[in-house]
């Protein structure tokens, strides 16, 4: 069976992104060039930042429309997450609300890519 390792998502300044992500995870990144980079999770996930300036970048589309969701154990959690996020200045594109599924918010990162925070279904 395949198991999907690597989330890809592509970005016009890796230095940027980079910083970003560094902020929001705590963490520095795995492997570091100038049009890639990459952070590896103890899940065993790798989020990859791709440049969309690099040599052999190709993409036949435009927009994101994708999110990359980080589930948290309540929604303390996920109230905690959001004010933080705020005040370090990350812009918000749902605020903070109760869906079906519990609390959550979504954040954009430099590109536009979504970040969902929220509880796990239950």
């Amino acid at each position: 069976m395949l198991l999907p390792n690597l989330i890809l998502s592509y970005v016009r300044n890796p230095a940027e992104s980079s910083a970003f992500y560094s902020r929001l995870l705590g963490r520095q990144p795995s492997a570091s060039f100038p049009t890639y980079v990459a952070f590896e999770f103890d899940s065993g996930l790798s989020l990859g930042l791709w440049s969309m300036s690099a040599e052999n970048f190709h993409t036949a589309g435009s927009g994101n429309r994708t999110e990359l969701a980080f589930m948290v154990e309540n929604d303390a959690a996920v109230e905690r997450i959001y004010g933080v996020w705020r005040q370090e200045g990350v812009t918000i594109e749902q605020e903070l609300m109760t869906a079906v599924f519990g609390r959550t918010f979504v954040a954009l990162d430099p590109d536009g890519h979504r970040l969902r925070v929220c509880t796990p279904d239950d």
